[in-house]
This record gives structure tokens, sequence and C-alpha cells, in this order.
């Protein structure tokens, strides 16, 4: 019983923390994967509210991905090979993702995809 009430409040935890993540602005100072990742996925959850138990599989999935995401140098830019793998994790992380979210957060995600990939340099 003890377990099962500490393992409820370590998820509580980790659910409000995220929460509190996803709201706060990317830090200007955060350069490289990380500083990218986070603001892609701040352009992605734009106008969608996940609940908690959302929240805890969409950390998951990051998770999951993130470990695999290739690791290069920041301030140089990584070559074909790498940037193809992290287009090939970040499309198979979307799709998870995507599956999580409602009927209606899939529209607003699709929609934010189609504004991204729009922003994206070469795009036009």
């Amino acid at each position: 019983m003890k377990l099962r009430i500490a393992l409820v409040h370590m998820a509580v935890v980790a659910v409000t923390a995220s929460a509190a993540l996803a709201q706060s602005p990317p830090s200007v100072a955060s350069p490289g994967r990380q500083g990218f990742a986070e603001r892609r996925m701040q352009a992605l959850f734009k106008d969608i509210t996940l609940t908690p138990a959302q929240q805890a599989k969409i950390d998951s999935i990051r998770a999951r991905y993130g470990t695999q995401m290739p690791a290069f140098t920041p301030g140089s830019r990584p070559d074909s090979a790498t940037r193809a793998k992290m287009r090939d994790l970040f499309r198979r992380q979307d799709d998870e993702i995507r599956a999580v979210l409602t009927g209606d957060q899939q529209k607003i995600w699709d929609k934010n995809v189609a504004e991204l990939r729009a922003r994206r340099p070469g795009s036009q």
C-alpha cells in the first residue's frame, strides 16, 4: 500500500513538473538540440490542452525518443546522415504523440504541423 501511494505521488509530481515546464517559455540560453526540441514541441502543442494522463504518455514517448537522438556538437551543423536520422525519429515520435490525442486535438496538431513545416527554410 505504501508503495502504491509513493508511486502515485511520484506520478503527480512528474505530471505537475512537466506541465509547468511545458508552460514556461524556452530558455534563450539553451542552444542545440534540446532548445530546438522544446521550441518545436511548444509550437506543435500550441492551443492544445492535455489531460494529466495524456501528458504522462507524451512525456514517456519523448523520453524514449530523446535517448535515441544522435549527439552532435552544439554550434556546428549535423551531417546529412544525422539530419536524416533526426527527421525519422521526429516523424515517428510525432506519429506516436498524435495517436495519444483526441480527434479535436489531432485537428489542431495537424494545423500546427502544417504551420511549422511552412516556416521551415526552403519550404516555399
